[in-house]
């Protein structure tokens, strides 16, 4: 008797051997930077991000008087966290178009998450800072910024400044991308610098999406494609948000 069995699929190889829908090591580090309200070292990885927020009294300008706060985020990154030096943006005298472009995402997506309102006519600044850059800096920043401004924001409510937390619910981005025809989780550089098509996801603790930035770097994507892509974005980010959770569970 003869017994025919199914030819195996090449094996996905990856550089830290990581299945196709499988996060790189996340480490959480809160209370980084002892002087700001609320402080972590987000790491995706190789990837470092020191995110830390600064709560101040006052709104901009069009928002005085209005009974509602702001947030907001600055993003940059040092010299040396690619494999070469890249100068600083002051040394170039203004901030390049990519980092208007990332800070502009981080400051939307926190904005998602804060009851303005509730939060009074106060700005909460989160700078995100790249120690290490390999590969999802910006989602990176994202998930670690807010854990940080939940630190910030909680320290608020100890002091009796606030009642309550104007924090809604948690927010937290991936990347996802097609590699050599195989669509990934959480790319590191290495992948990311030749994927055919490179995803951002932002997504909040209850499954609703605050963006979605896919982009055809090579060749198009099917819708196909994209569902799958979103479904990886989706069990990484809710394994981010319960990283989270743990982290401020252990912060108090």
């Amino acid at each position: 008797m003869s017994v025919t069995t199914a030819t195996p699929s090449p094996q996905l190889f990856r550089p830290d051997h990581r299945s196709a829908d499988a996060l790189r090591q996340v480490r959480i580090t809160p209370h980084y930077v002892a002087m700001a309200e609320g402080s972590v070292l987000m790491e995706s990885g190789n990837t470092r991000v020191l995110c830390n927020a600064t709560v101040e009294q006052g709104v901009p300008s069009w928002l005085r008087n209005s009974g509602r706060g702001w947030v907001t985020a600055e993003y940059g990154m040092l010299p040396r966290a690619t494999l070469t030096r890249t100068a600083r943006e002051s040394e170039r005298g203004k901030v390049g178009g990519r980092t208007h472009e990332i800070q502009r995402l981080i400051g939307r997506s926190l904005r998602s998450v804060v009851d303005m309102k509730a939060l009074g006519e106060r700005t909460v600044i989160l700078d995100c800072d790249v120690l290490q850059a390999d590969g999802g800096t910006r989602t990176a920043a994202i998930t670690g910024a807010c854990v940080a401004l939940a630190l910030a924001l909680g320290k608020l409510v100890k002091a009796g400044t606030l009642k309550n937390s104007p924090l809604k619910q948690m927010v937290a981005a991936t990347s996802v991308g097609i590699v050599d025809g195989n669509v990934l989780l959480d790319l590191a550089y290495e992948e990311d610098s030749r994927a055919a098509v490179d995803m951002n996801v932002v997504m909040l603790a209850n499954g609703g999406l605050v963006e979605t930035q896919a982009t055809a770097e090579h060749d198009s994507y099917t819708r196909t494609q994209l569902g799958q892509m979103l479904d990886f974005a989706e069990k990484g980010i809710q394994e981010l948000l319960a990283a989270q959770r743990t982290i401020l569970d252990q912060a108090g």
